[in-house]
Order: C-alpha cells, then structure tokens, then sequence
C-alpha cells in the first residue's frame, strides 16, 4: 500500500506505531503530544532552514512528536494530519486545553491589559489560546499574557461564511507553504478559511479537490455559487458569486478578487485549464456574507 507521505508519519528509521503492519521501518514509535509555543513556525520537508516550508503551525496547535534530532522534531500536525520538521525550540511540553481561537487575521499579545503597553507577540487567525477569565477589555491568557477580547471565539463557535474570512485576506503577501495574515498560498487560504468556519479542510490543492466537497459537472448551464472551490492543477480559488474569486496567486504574489473568466484566460497560458469545480453542501444555500455563528 502507498501510503502519503503528507499524511502519515513513516521514515526507513522510524515511524508512528499506528502504522505497523503498513509500512516497514527499523523502529515504530508512539507520538509525544507537544504544542506550538510562537506565533508560527514552518513546517519542512526536511530537517533543514533552507528546505522549503511546506505548512506552518501555528500558536497553540496541538503535534505529535515521534523524534527530535540536532535540534528538529519529526513531527505530526494534529489538526489536518501533515508531517515534517519544525524547529524543536518552537514547542513545548506544557500543552494546555485551548478555550478559544483568534477570529481575526492578526491581534497582538500583551503583558498587561494596556493598549498603549508595547505588545510582544503577533498572533494569527486560528491560532488556539486558553483563557483564564476576561478583564476589562482584554483576555488574560494562563500564560500571564493578554489579548484584546473581541478577537477571539470560543473554540466551540464558528464563522460561517469561508467567503467572508477569505475576502480580508485581500492584499496578504503570496508565501509558498504559508497560511498566516504575514504571507500564504493558495491552499493554505481556502484551509484557514475553512477552518475558520469549523470544516476539516486538508491542506494541498490535489487533496481538496480529491476529498473535500463534491465536485460539479461542468457545462453551460452550471451557475456557480459563493464558496465554491475551482481548481488547476497546482492551484485552488474560492468563489465570491458566479463571477468573482479570491485567490493568492504568484502572479500578483498576494490575495486579490479577479473575475474568473480573466483568471481562467492568464491561467491557461501557463498552466492549463480549469482541472475541476466543488461544492461544499453545507454552504450550497448560502446567499449572504455570514456572522459569527451562534
């Protein structure tokens, strides 16, 4: 069986213990849960600055560790299952309970319930922080920092509309293997939008549109609908109405809203046609720009 390697945590050394029987490794090990301790940190295919970021983690994400190494942790990222190499320094054993998630593109954290304080940390949308209790205006978090409370929902409550999260995104610098307000990519825009309304969205172009939704018969006749996922090969927009996406794409090498048929056109040249459109159903009905849900 050929197993992803994006998805399941298996070296000729060593791998994750759910695995024995599927694939052949000198040593099978069960994870060491840890947690994401810096605004965010990428994710490499190897265990080397200079290898490409293939994600990132964020604050607060939950890992599973299965090896550490000059300084590297093999890792499993708990939310949407992708593995690789993050810099051990940017995790910590200390893992607690996240009561709620940063909603907004970016918020700053502060050592005291002051705006005018100088703030210490920059945070980003969906990273996970536990509340102790609110004061003021402000959130004390249990690690003795504060942030502004109407950033936050609680992990259990959601956006609704992916559209909506996508679209303040606009202008976000192009950063292959990105998915913060600092830089990101294609995928990693639809995933934070996604995930920012409660969806299970996984991270790489070829997997959403293998797995996620359901894909439309393209013809005439087919009218698109807001939230719908458009795919090239390498490549994923989500749509604002029948006309209209939002997209990071190195072409302009940040989020922009293009018409499609104009996409489609400067896309073709390069890269070929349109590979396939989805659907999420839960958002097929969806007319408006949404709230926080309730």
């Amino acid at each position: 069986m050929n197993l992803d390697r994006r998805l399941h945590a298996f070296r000729e050394d060593i791998a994750d213990a759910a695995l024995r029987g599927r694939v052949d490794a000198l040593r099978f090990v069960k994870p060491e849960l840890r947690q994401v301790s810096v605004s965010h940190t990428a994710l490499h295919g190897e265990p080397r600055i200079d290898a490409s970021t293939i994600t990132e983690a964020l604050l607060g994400e939950p890992v599973n560790v299965f090896h550490v190494k000059d300084g590297w942790a093999f890792v499993q990222l708990v939310i949407d299952s992708y593995v690789g190499y993050v810099p051990a320094r940017c995790l910590t054993n200390q893992v607690l309970d996240p009561t709620h998630r940063i909603a907004v593109p970016s918020s700053l954290l502060y050592v005291k319930p002051d705006m005018k304080s100088n703030p210490v940390q920059q945070v980003y949308m969906n990273s996970l922080v536990s509340v102790v209790k609110v004061e003021g205006e402000f959130a004390r978090l249990r690690d003795h920092r504060f942030v502004w409370a109407r950033h936050l929902m609680p992990v259990h409550k959601h956006w609704d509309d992916p559209a909506t999260i996508a679209e303040a995104f606009v202008n976000t610098p192009y950063l292959w293997g990105g998915k913060t307000y600092a830089g990101l990519d294609c995928s990693g825009l639809v995933q934070l939008a996604w995930q920012a309304c409660g969806f299970d969205c996984p991270r790489d172009t070829d997997m959403m549109q293998d797995g996620f939704g359901e894909p439309l018969k393209r013809n005439r006749e087919l009218k698109l609908l807001r939230n719908d996922l458009v795919f090239w090969k390498g490549h994923v927009g989500l749509m604002l109405d029948d006309t209209n996406l939002v997209h990071a794409n190195g072409y302009h090498m940040q989020v922009v809203i293009e018409p499609l048929a104009k996409a489609i056109k400067r896309i073709a040249e390069l890269y070929g046609q349109l590979t396939g459109v989805s659907r999420v159903p839960e958002m097929a009905e969806l007319e408006a720009p949404g709230e926080a849900a309730q």
